[in-house]
């Protein structure tokens, strides 16, 4: 059997991985599909946008279900906290999600100039607003939500969903979006030719730095304004017990990068990658220039994991009642039989995703969109 200790820590770094794949995988479907109404001046040029990332966008929702059961089922009670302060913003996020499918769909079913805009338009919808909402998440966390929890471990959420939506974590969403734009934009300009990879060429580079500035901004405002989070008497390999536990609030979240200065590298890997994907994007090498802004996005959606480490939901309301990875998990038992089915099933979803792109690879063109065009999207 696993030490208990061992598979916590696992289960974050599972989670952690898991997140950040649909980031960096179905980020770069979201990135074109909100570049859809900018780039895609006519039906043909949204055509070929949308079957650039047609063979993929339901396989890379896999990460987001995955990483979506795997919370339910390591954290079940940061998974019941989260779906209590964030029900609203989630809700939402659930119908965007829905509006994808369908848009994509029915897009070209009806050779109508209306009918299209209303697709095209809930398509952007369904790519732009998730990735807006993550953020503005992360933002949240970053911040304590206000909830608590009784000696009964009922979760109490006493806030609102307009509360959410505060300065500090609408900029978070506003760097979510950026990257995921940079992202889309590098991927279309390696999947199109002409002049839609020359206007997918220049949101990439306008991305890229909109990124590295925004993300460099929100670093600062966290370091200098947003007080972090303390824990002690934590029990790593004890029971879970969120109540256990004493919490204190000052300070700033750096301390906890300075006490582990190697997570340091996440970050720089946020602001390195953003932008060396100007620079390939400039040299027009956009196999390179989506490796580097995979890793922007990996830096970035994984730095709030390190920042809060061992936090998984500070609580503003009653610091006591904040979630760790310590104290939030599933028993042992849970834990090791979902790290064994991880073990199998995990590989296959990356060979099966490595494989899909492979025979997927090459360029869309107005060509291939015009002889295949009732069987296309």
């Amino acid at each position: 059997m696993i030490d208990y200790e061992i598979l916590k820590l696992i289960w974050w770094l599972f989670i952690a991985v898991l997140l950040t794949g649909f980031a960096i995988m179905d980020g770069q479907d979201m990135g074109a599909g909100t570049l859809l109404p900018y780039l895609g001046k006519t039906n043909e040029e949204r055509r070929i946008m949308i079957n650039a990332v047609a063979p993929h966008w339901d396989g890379n929702e896999v990460w987001l279900l995955t990483g979506a059961g795997a919370m339910f089922a390591a954290w079940p009670i940061a998974y019941a906290t989260a779906f209590s302060g964030f029900y609203w913003a989630l809700l939402i996020v659930l119908f965007m999600l829905i509006f994808r499918p369908v848009a994509f769909d029915y897009r070209s079913k009806v050779d109508s100039t209306k009918w299209r805009t209303l697709w095209d338009t809930l398509l952007f919808l369904g790519s732009a607003v998730p990735p807006i909402i993550c953020g503005v998440a992360f933002g949240n966390l970053l911040q304590g939500v206000p909830f608590r929890i009784d000696t009964t471990m009922r979760v109490y959420y006493e806030g609102s969903f307009f509360a959410l939506l505060n300065p500090f974590a609408l900029l978070c969403g506003v760097v979510s979006i950026a990257m995921v734009i940079m992202h889309g934009a590098n991927y279309l300009a390696l999947k199109t030719e002409g002049d839609l990879q020359a206007r997918s060429a220049r949101v990439s580079t306008l991305s890229s730095a909109a990124t590295f500035v925004l993300f460099a901004l929100a670093g600062i405002w966290l370091a200098m304004a947003i007080p972090g989070y303390t824990a002690t008497g934590l029990d790593p390999a004890g029971f879970p017990n969120p109540l256990a536990k004493s919490v204190a609030i000052g300070g700033s979240w750096f301390d906890n990068l300075s006490a582990h200065p190697y997570f340091y590298l996440l970050p720089a890997l946020g602001l390195l990658g953003s932008l060396l994907s100007v620079v390939f994007g400039k040299a027009g090498k956009w196999g390179s220039a989506i490796v580097a802004s995979s890793v922007a996005l990996l830096g970035i959606v994984l730095t709030p994991f390190v920042t809060m480490f061992p936090f998984v939901m500070p609580s503003s309301l009653d610091p006591v009642s904040s979630l760790t990875l310590w104290d939030c998990t599933s028993s042992q038992l849970t834990l090791e039989i979902m790290f064994f089915v991880t073990l199998i099933f995990l590989p296959l979803v990356v060979i099966y995703t490595s494989w899909a792109y492979h025979v997927m690879r090459g360029k869309v063109t107005h060509e291939y969109i015009s002889e295949n065009s009732h069987s296309l999207y």
